[in-house]
């Protein structure tokens, strides 16, 4: 609870929030752009299109796997 707290606080006194995440989300987008061309052959806009289908591909996957744990708790079929 502390944590959450603290937290709050925190990004309650970030005057710039997509300063404060610009790291992390280039380390996501290098990650995908790693997955879809691990060599570094291709061109970089082709590599630019491929990892944003990667992207979307993985939170889809996430997606899918949220909605078929609520159905399994409300017990539905998966």
């Amino acid at each position: 609870m502390r944590g959450q707290i603290a937290v709050h606080e925190s990004w309650a006194r970030t005057p710039d929030r997509a300063a404060r995440t610009e790291k992390a989300r280039k380390a996501a987008l290098d990650r995908f752009e790693r997955q879809v061309d691990p060599d570094g052959t291709l061109p970089p806009a082709e590599r630019a299109k491929r990892a944003e289908n990667a992207r979307k591909a993985y939170f889809s996957r996430l997606a899918l796997k949220s909605a078929q744990a609520r159905r399994a708790r409300k017990g539905g079929a998966a």
